[in-house]
């Protein structure tokens, strides 16, 4: 039997690797699932004094930032930061481009789905990968891979290959997307499932609400700033930017130390995928959470790839517009942020619903409004909603999964957002049929119904702690 463990340099111990000599996995100490609850010492701004009494809620005691004890997570986080920052502008860079050149929504859906079906089949065996070696060199290589299709798209605009001028180039955009998706899928489970073994377990939510607001901060720093550039000196300023933001997060990946791993040596990786499935099909909890995801995730996401769409055509905007819109979304998504980051782990099944519901009422009105101030009012909730729904998605997952299995966990949730793709196509193709609006209005009206309709009749997805 071999054992190993890895210390982390911050003092935080990751699980032991335990094998059998065979290589097959005999678990971690102390796997299994997580206790529900951290317990009163863990809620918000409330801990024992001496003497049994409460101590007096204060600033002090507020467990907002407590996972940036972790020198780790602060590595992770900076990685992230960059990472993050390029993705936020290449989201208004490549779909707005996208729709210069073409003035197609069907064509937008077509690069989602570009995007999102290598994400699809790869995540997978980023999962299987994710539990096999370091994650640390996961997502280096991730990373590297994105600095370099950034740097080959700014080089192809600087000598004009790619431009409205030319109107059939947009395939060199979905060549693109199809390689950021193989590179996205190989990557993010890595880079969901790390977070554990850079946090204490009662810490995970505190770290997946940082990690989130962190995103939703560069929803609203990122987008903008990319709108004005690209109006003022055009996209090739863009995504030389976004290759220096993913050379920055590259550093701050190698400073990282190695974390600790799960071997599965001894089998293939095809017998890892289908362990992992078994594993998925055969707990109920952590299968209805992932059913519910999918569901919501369906029918919520297209709005973000169709939204230059809104822009131009409904709210006669250019891509400053789509960039101020984004920025307000984050908005309301910084704030769903820091107030799960102060919550005590109770009731997030609930808190997970209620998220949805937001989502999809402010979803609707924003789709059917033509006032801008309207529309900003609405999509401050949709950011609302949507961060509610990943924050509580995510950490309820790494939560209640074994650990030997959470790579596998989080790679078939991130499947879920290569499945949007077939959603965001669907919504492409109607809205050039009936009109943006009830394309992805119609798309958050029935997500409404289906999560009444959890929350009526699924007492197991309301009492998940």
């Amino acid at each position: 039997m071999d054992i190993k463990t890895t210390e982390k340099t911050d003092g935080l111990q990751t699980p032991q690797e335990i094998t059998a000599g065979n290589g097959a996995p005999l678990g971690r100490q102390g796997g299994g699932k997580a206790a529900a609850g951290n317990g009163a010492a863990n809620g918000m701004g409330m801990e024992m004094g001496r003497g049994g009494g409460v101590a007096p809620v204060s600033l002090k005691n507020l467990r907002t930032f407590t996972s940036f004890k972790s020198r780790n997570f602060r590595l992770f986080y900076g990685s992230m930061m960059g990472q993050m920052a390029a993705m936020n502008m290449e989201l208004i860079a490549r779909s707005y481009l996208i729709y210069q050149i073409t003035h197609s929504a069907t064509i937008l859906g077509v690069m989602a789905l570009a995007n999102s079906i290598p994400m699809l089949f790869l995540s997978l065996y980023g999962g299987v990968m994710a539990d096999r070696v370091q994650k640390k060199y996961l997502l280096l290589i991730g990373q590297l891979g994105s600095a370099v299709v950034a740097l080959f798209i700014a080089l192809v605009l600087t000598v004009g290959w790619l431009s409205p001028a030319h109107p059939n180039s947009w395939w060199i955009l979905i060549g693109v997307s199809l390689v950021k998706g193989a590179i996205q899928g190989f990557m993010m489970p890595s880079r969901s499932a790390i977070i554990p073994e850079l946090v204490n377990r009662d810490q995970i939510m505190n770290a997946v609400a940082l990690n989130n607001f962190g995103m939703n901060i560069l929803r609203i720093m990122a987008p903008l700033p990319a709108g004005i550039l690209i109006d003022l000196w055009g996209f090739k300023t863009i995504y030389f930017l976004m290759t220096g933001l993913y050379v920055v997060a590259t550093i701050f990946v190698v400073l990282m130390p190695l974390t600790g791993t799960i071997s599965l040596r001894g089998r293939g990786a095809l017998a890892d995928m289908r362990e992992g499935f078994r594993y998925v099909r055969h707990d109920t909890t952590i299968l209805q959470i992932l059913l519910f995801t999918l569901f919501v995730v369906l029918c919520s996401m297209p709005y973000m790839q169709l939204l230059p769409v809104f822009a131009v055509d409904v709210l006669g905007g250019k891509a400053t517009m789509m960039g101020t819109l984004m920025m307000f979304s984050g908005i309301g998504a910084i704030v769903g942020s820091l107030t799960l980051a102060s919550l005590p782990n109770k009731k997030r099944g609930a808190i997970l619903l209620f998220s949805s519901l937001i989502l999809g009422l402010a979803l609707i009105g924003f789709s059917f409004s033509r006032s801008w101030s309207l529309s900003v009012a609405f999509i401050i909730f949709v950011g609302l909603g949507q961060t509610g729904r990943m924050t509580l998605s995510n950490a309820l997952l790494q939560t209640y999964s074994e650990e030997q299995y959470l790579g596998r966990v989080m790679s078939v949730y991130m499947m879920e957002f290569g499945l949007t793709s077939f959603s965001a196509f669907f919504a492409g193709v109607l809205a050039d049929r009936v009109g943006i609006q009830w394309s992805v209005g119609g798309l958050a009206i029935a997500m409404v119904v289906f999560v009444i309709l959890i929350i009526a009749f699924s007492p197991r997805m309301r009492k998940l702690d």
